[in-house]
């Protein structure tokens, strides 16, 4: 089997619910309202909002670290979101980050978004640090990673794909052209945008993914500044498939599911 090109095995089963936050040590807490530009027409906190978010206090998180200045780039390889309850427009959103599990070169990080009227979402991303200067991967740093030791037992984490490509011959396909301000410093498309690619394919299926809900979404390589992009979307047995594709290969893959 192959996702977008890659050989796999036996996909990852994304635990349901999510790792809990460890009673201690205590993980990174922000908070921030939910203004009106990150919301859908129904008033929610929308997805790719949800990613700017868990990516906003990653970077805030890297300030309150040993050596976190050190680690400022990270190639985003999964991410999932788990709306149990919408958080909706003003609401004060109270956000905590911790990792839930490490090797020496990536880490899966979980994100709860927890709002004063009862809403909440969850998420993990699977992350990978990045030496800029070698364009590659690179080992996280000792007293970076023991800040993050005591919250997880999990050391030795490793990768496994949850999806994989699937060339669906009736599946819904639609140009997906790219905006300028959806180009980040390094040519890249920026995760959120996929995120909102994937609220484009609900749309078109008339899937309002009434909570609670998940959304699994990996990218299985980049897209870049210039590329042709195609959106397939389909429904099978297992819910919601979004593909964004760049010459007839998968570069984002996504799944929306109810929560069971």
């Amino acid at each position: 089997m192959s996702v977008a090109g890659r050989e796999v095995g036996e996909l990852e089963r994304i635990a349901n619910p999510l790792p809990p936050c460890p009673e201690s040590p205590e993980p990174f807490q922000a908070s921030r309202t939910v203004r009106l530009g990150d919301t859908d027409i129904e008033e929610n906190l929308r997805l790719d909002a949800i990613a700017r978010y868990a990516m906003d206090l990653g970077y805030d998180n890297l300030g309150a670290v040993p050596e976190g200045d050190l680690h400022p780039a990270w190639i985003v390889r999964r991410t999932v979101i788990d709306v149990r309850q919408p958080i909706r427009f003003s609401e004060r959103v109270h956000m905590r980050r911790w990792p839930s599990g490490l090797s020496n070169r990536w880490c899966n990080i979980r994100c709860e978004f927890r709002s004063d009227s009862g809403g909440l979402i969850e998420t993990e991303q699977f992350l990978i640090n990045i030496d800029l200067e070698a364009g590659r991967m690179a080992r996280m740093s000792e007293p970076f990673m023991d800040s993050m030791r005591p919250f997880t037992t999990e050391h030795r984490l490793r990768w496994r794909a949850a999806l994989r490509e699937i060339m669906e011959p009736t599946a819904e396909r639609t140009p997906y052209p790219l905006r300028i301000t959806d180009i980040d410093r390094h040519g890249h498309v920026n995760n959120a945008v996929h995120w909102a690619a994937v609220a484009e394919g609900m749309a078109l299926h008339q899937n309002s993914s009434t909570a609670p809900y998940r959304v699994i979404l990996e990218h299985a390589g980049p897209i870049m500044s210039g590329d042709k992009v195609t959106l397939r979307s389909w429904t099978g047995d297992s819910g919601l498939h979004v593909q964004l594709e760049v010459d007839g290969t998968a570069r984002t893959l996504a799944l929306i599911e109810p929560l069971r």
